[in-house]
């Protein structure tokens, strides 16, 4: 299964986005989820720095696992990149949360109210979970393409 976020506001304070399950079948539109909200985009081709839990992650393909989350005590959905990735954006999630004091750098879903935030964001969770497990149930990789 393919997840899509696809940014639709980059805003010098938050990073508004709709996530997608991309649809199987050539030509079919994909299915909306939910909105997203993440830290300020920044533009890491061009020479901008990541700012340690003010930055989205960059753009790029990503494996989704779902893995026991301590910080939350819950089973979350968890980004995997390459090794470099992986070492500098450790431990970005999709978790609940509804502004963007609320993230370090993960993705929260939910539905945009407002300036910078989301509500009904634990509903929005359940409905991203329980579409990734169901993938996982039928033996398919998970993975997120953020553009």
């Amino acid at each position: 299964m393919e997840l899509i976020l696809k940014r639709i506001l980059r805003d010098e304070n938050y990073t508004l986005g709709r996530l997608y399950v991309a649809s199987p079948e050539e030509g079919k539109p994909d299915t909306y989820l939910c909105n997203t909200l993440e830290p300020r985009w920044r533009d890491y081709a061009n020479g901008e720095t990541k700012v340690d839990g003010k930055s989205a992650i960059p753009e790029g393909r990503y494996s989704v696992v779902i893995t026991w989350s301590p910080k939350f005590k819950q089973w979350l959905p968890l980004l995997v990149g390459d090794w470099a990735f992986n070492r500098k954006w450790q431990g970005i999630r999709i978790h609940a949360g509804n502004t963007v004091n609320d993230t370090e750098g993960c993705i929260l879903p939910g539905t945009n109210t407002g300036y910078g935030m989301l509500s009904n964001s634990r509903a929005a969770l359940k409905l991203v979970k329980q579409a990734i497990v169901e993938a996982r149930d039928r033996n398919e990789a998970v993975w997120i393409t953020i553009q």
